[in-house]
């Protein structure tokens, strides 16, 4: 038997609610490439249609992905525009992984200026 998983919106809910619900669909700690990677499939999208959205190449978007590759906290708040998502977690998610790429210790809260 299959199920097939509920689909989040990024304009539906709240921030709060998409983010538990992303946690809970990867069974652990979200990072930015677990984020995306799951975003892109609940939207149905392929990889290569993921990049188009983003300006990217399929294997860039691969790479961040599979965690290859970071993103800078200015180029999430790109990504999340284009894809009609929030910006704070995509940009906190984005500082969390430089911070956990480096050892630092320390969980990473994104305030509106």
């Amino acid at each position: 038997m299959t199920t097939k998983s509920k689909k989040v919106r990024g304009r539906a809910g709240t921030d709060a609610d998409a983010m538990t619900f992303l946690t809970e669909l990867v069974g652990g700690a979200l990072t930015f490439a677990t984020m995306m990677r799951s975003l892109r499939e609940c939207e149905d999208w392929t990889q290569k249609e993921m990049a188009r959205r983003l300006g990217l190449t399929t294997a860039h978007v691969c790479d961040i992905e599979q965690g290859r590759k970071s993103v800078s906290p200015s180029r999430a708040a790109r990504f999340a525009k284009r894809l009609g998502y929030s910006e704070r977690q995509f940009v906190r998610l984005a500082l969390q992984d430089l911070l956990q790429r480096e050892g630092v210790r320390m969980k990473v809260t994104v305030q509106p200026a």
